[in-house]
């Protein structure tokens, strides 16, 4: 079964925090974390894609208006706590598996070493194909 991994980034650290403010060595760290995890993932035959994402100041917020024109605004909600940082897809055999994956990648090391405990949202993806294909 596939799983989207979602890694949530308190919004209220971004602008103070986030990882391109790090000193450089913990940031080497994380992303060799990183590097290490995602080739675990295909080692293991578990991966399947994964994203880093652009920042908050970034972002847009879409919708329709009724003339099916885009409506864009800056985002994130203003009641938004976390921001999406980056996201796996994974495809394992059990639940557990992605939780135990999910748990990995959420103590990836911080500043100074010490893991992040980022909030890892773990969801079934339920759909992997258009409706109609075959």
């Amino acid at each position: 079964m596939k799983y989207i991994l979602m890694m949530q980034f308190p919004l209220s650290l971004w602008k103070t925090q986030r990882l391109e403010l790090w000193p450089k060595q913990d940031a080497k760290a994380h992303m060799d974390f990183l590097r290490r995890f995602n080739q675990e993932l295909i080692d293991a035959g578990e991966f399947v894609r994964t994203e880093g994402l652009g920042g908050p100041e970034q972002m847009k917020i879409v919708r329709a208006t009724k003339t099916g024109a885009a409506a864009i605004t800056d985002g994130p909600f203003p009641e938004s706590k976390e921001v999406l940082a980056g996201y796996w897809v994974i495809d394992v055999e059990t639940p557990q598996r992605a939780y135990e994956l999910a748990a990995r990648a959420s103590a990836a090391p911080g500043v100074g070493g010490k893991p992040l405990d980022m909030a890892i949202e773990v969801h079934p993806v339920m759909f992997t194909k258009a409706s109609g294909d075959e």
